[in-house]
């Protein structure tokens, strides 16, 4: 098929009606009418000989061959606007909005309440967080930016390591006056363990314990099973059970005496933090101005 640029102007007009959600709102995005939209996306679809939206009152959604598409030709575009923003100067300017897929864990335990810095350094730009306790397709959601937890994942996707994490094994003193203190994490197979879910399989993770060159694994069980961390330390500061927490979120409740760590000396087991980004070779001013703000307060913590 030799090149029509009708097809990436259609392309542009399907990116927006993806990303707002509606023709409608795309409409507005891009200073067109409902039914310019609409006809662009029907030259597209009349251009290509595929239906790439499913329309129905209420919403409109990708098809497979909408998806397909969508996904193979968005990094295009993204290069193009970012070839454009470079020969503007524009990719020195934090602006515009930016759609983060955050760690449901980072983002209310470690990072809320440290926003107010970016955004008085940034005012030209709007930050979207989107928590989910499963990792999504960052093309195909129109997602900019995602930090989460765990080992890279997705060739497609550009990773940085932020830094490892510590592990801490938590309870509060109402659940140690009445179930006692164990003494080493052996011990924990007697006792009421919160359990949390590992997105990536389904189940519970497991519990281990490193000093040096030890390295122990304990099952363990316990009457409750989380996939919101949030929910899991109020259970423990409430004194349901013992808890395996990030060390990031804890630090004031064990400086209060909330919490108590119960093996301090079994600190080695780490959790890394990536940042991930859509492959591109120039990333936008705005991805690298939140990924050094989320580095700079984790290397503070």
């Amino acid at each position: 098929m030799p090149f029509d640029g009708r097809i990436l102007s259609g392309v542009s007009v399907l990116t927006a009606v993806v990303e707002a959600g509606s023709f409608v709102k795309a409409a507005e995005l891009i200073g067109l009418t409902d039914s310019g939209v609409s006809r662009s996306i029907s030259r597209l679809e009349a251009r290509l000989g595929v239906r790439l939206l499913d329309r129905t009152t209420r919403s409109v959604t990708l098809t497979d061959e909408g998806r397909r598409f969508y996904e193979e030709a968005k990094p295009h575009l993204d290069a193009i606007e970012d070839a454009a923003a470079s020969a503007s100067g524009a990719a020195s300017a934090v602006r515009g909005r930016l759609r983060v897929d955050i760690d449901p864990f980072f983002l209310p335990l470690v990072l809320a309440g440290r926003l107010g810095p970016f955004c008085e350094r940034h005012p030209e730009l709007s930050v979207e967080f989107v928590t989910r306790d499963h990792f999504g397709d960052l093309v195909a959601d129109g997602i900019d930016l995602a930090i989460r937890f765990g080992q890279p994942r997705g060739a497609s996707l550009i990773s940085r390591l932020l830094v490892e994490a510590p592990i801490l094994t938590v309870a509060s003193p109402a659940y140690l006056g009445r179930y006692g203190k164990p003494a080493h994490p052996s011990d924990l197979t007697g006792h009421r363990c919160l359990q949390f879910i590992d997105p990536s399989s389904g189940r519970p993770f497991g519990w281990e314990f490193i000093r040096g060159t030890e390295a122990i694994e304990v099952p363990t069980t316990g009457p409750l099973t989380f996939t919101d961390p949030k929910s899991l330390l109020e259970e423990c500061l409430a004194g349901t059970g013992i808890a395996q927490v990030i060390g990031w979120g804890v630090g004031a409740r064990l400086t209060s005496g909330a919490l108590i760590d119960l093996f301090p000396d079994w600190h080695g087991e780490r959790f890394p933090l990536f940042v991930y980004h859509p492959s591109r070779q120039h990333p936008p001013a705005k991805v690298r101005a939140f990924i050094d703000y989320c580095d700079g307060i984790v290397r503070s913590l």
